[in-house]
């Protein structure tokens, strides 16, 4: 008896008339593998809470992110043709993983061929956030205001602290706070004066925008919080719990958190 033939490659690409790659693409999870055998995927949530995968039937991938690391041999199946897009049939938690099925995707084989893919859905797509929740993308890049009015810096992450969030913050002060500003502002007015020119301190910084993932915080009511109010992050950084204790209210729309934070804790 001679050899087998070889199994016919598996190609999995974007079909002709697929719609394009949202604008508003938020990263929520990541392809670990296949479930069972008729093309079921094993997806692992970027969120404890991973309702961005439930409410969009519309899943966009993109190639796995570098690791350094060799692919591992594919038998059957060819290497996507990225981006890709996924119409999802069902979906369904599993222990801490998510379980799913696409339409035109019924080999184990196939759905193997997808492990390490980044899985985007349009944030238009997210379900609405409770009264006082928000999701991690909408944070971050947000100016970070004190009741003085000093812009302190901007959103640049989260943490999750178990029952909280705490802001990272880059800050848009320099190191010492208001006070360091006030001095730095009194050389400058100084120095216009003697070069017989007026000159004007401005004490707030410009902030950009940023993305996140689809994680939700909610602006708890109490001020308890594992990370203390004036613990530094990383080099660089401030964190500030996001608490009601300190957090006046959040202006989507002004891109703007509003905050109860002394500047010389920046």
């Amino acid at each position: 008896m001679g050899p087998l033939p070889p199994l016919a490659p598996v190609l999995l690409q974007a079909a002709e008339g697929d719609p394009p790659f949202p604008a508003d693409a938020v990263e929520v999870g990541r392809i670990v593998g296949a479930w069972g055998v008729k093309g079921g995927l094993k997806v692992k949530p970027f969120s404890a809470d991973p309702q961005a995968l439930f409410s969009s039937k519309r899943w966009f991938l993109q190639a796995p992110a570098p690791t350094g690391m060799p692919s591992p041999k594919r038998t059957r199946s060819a290497a996507p043709q990225w981006p890709l897009l996924l119409r999802i049939v069902q979906a369904r938690e599993q222990g801490d993983h998510v379980v799913a099925s696409a339409q035109d995707l019924d080999d184990r084989d196939a759905a193997e061929a997808l492990g390490g893919a980044r899985i985007f859905v349009a944030r238009a797509s997210f379900p609405t956030p409770a009264d006082d929740e928000f999701y991690w993308v909408d944070l971050i890049g947000l100016a970070v205001q004190n009741r003085e009015g000093l812009v302190l810096g901007q959103v640049i992450g989260l943490l999750e602290t178990g029952p909280s969030c705490v802001l990272r913050v880059l800050p848009a002060l320099p190191p010492g706070g208001r006070a360091a500003t006030l001095r730095a502002a009194a050389a400058a007015a100084a120095q216009s004066a003697q070069a017989g020119t007026t000159g004007e301190a401005v004490d707030k910084g410009e902030v950009d925008g940023g993305e996140g993932s689809g994680k939700r915080a909610g602006r708890e009511a109490g001020g308890d919080s594992e990370v203390s109010g004036s613990e530094a992050g990383a080099e660089g950084e401030c964190l500030i719990p996001f608490v009601a204790a300190y957090v006046d209210r959040v202006d989507l729309a002004g891109r703007c958190i509003h905050v109860d934070w002394a500047a010389d804790f920046i």
